[in-house]
């Protein structure tokens, strides 16, 4: 949490920031050397070291251990880094069909679609990997938002996502979701934040982070609650 890659919601519980996203999609070890581009992790480290520049060197590896929730922390990121590679590469060899149900799965967790089968039936096989239709944004069924899903190695570009853009007409939706199991160029991300239709691109990242955090495609093992010492409970009345 010092570098802002995890942050606390409430006690007990930790969660991958948005920073701590990124920093997984690039796939570089999380240890001491990657924590000191981030100032807040400099700043702790020195406070750390009694104001030195550079933290002390621990035998245990080159990731800093300062307290047990330290070193839980970056077990975690490692931990999640590991989850994530392994999910890609489970949709990558997956079946179009069963990488359909993945997708429908996921937006269902994720409270779009009404029920599985709703959202089954409103999504079909599009024939090229992938998959295509118009799922209810809500259960009330409020908006529609089309969705198309590429389980790709390449990089999905620009005229992909210009024809997708253009598909939201003749389904009269104005909100699109296009996953695929690759990635964006960055020509295809800058294309959707100047056009009216609103488009989210979800990367193979994303979408293994994604079923992580809405728990498709994974299992809890174990919890840990972590406990301070109440001092409040300690304070005796005069």
């Amino acid at each position: 949490m010092k570098a802002g890659l995890l942050e606390r919601p409430h006690r007990g519980h930790l969660r991958v920031t948005a920073r701590g996203v990124e920093a997984l999609r690039l796939g570089n070890p999380i240890n001491t050397a990657f924590l000191k581009q981030f100032p807040e992790f400099r700043e702790f480290a020195r406070a750390g070291a009694g104001g030195d520049e550079e933290p002390p060197a621990t035998t245990g590896g080159d990731v800093l251990h300062h307290t047990p929730e330290e070193q839980l922390e970056a077990g975690y990121v490692r931990h999640r880094t590991t989850l994530a590679s392994e999910l890609l590469s489970k949709l990558r060899e997956c079946s179009p069909p069963y990488f359909e149900q993945v997708v429908v799965d996921l937006l269902v967790a994720m409270g779009y679609g009404g029920s599985r089968r709703d959202a089954g039936e409103a999504v079909g096989r599009s024939g090229d990997g992938g998959i295509d239709g118009i799922i209810r944004e809500d259960r009330l069924g409020l908006d529609g938002i089309y969705v198309q899903a590429k389980r790709w190695e390449a990089s999905v570009g620009r005229p992909v996502v210009q024809a997708f853009a253009g598909s939201l007409e003749g389904h009269r939706a104005r909100k699109g979701v296009l996953i695929t199991t690759s990635d964006f160029t960055a020509e295809a991300r800058d294309y959707v934040t100047r056009i009216e239709k609103r488009i989210v691109l979800i990367s193979g990242t994303e979408l293994a982070d994604l079923m992580v955090e809405h728990r498709v495609g994974v299992t809890d093992v174990t919890t840990y609650v972590l406990k301070r010492l109440d001092s409040d409970y300690f304070e005796e009345e005069d």
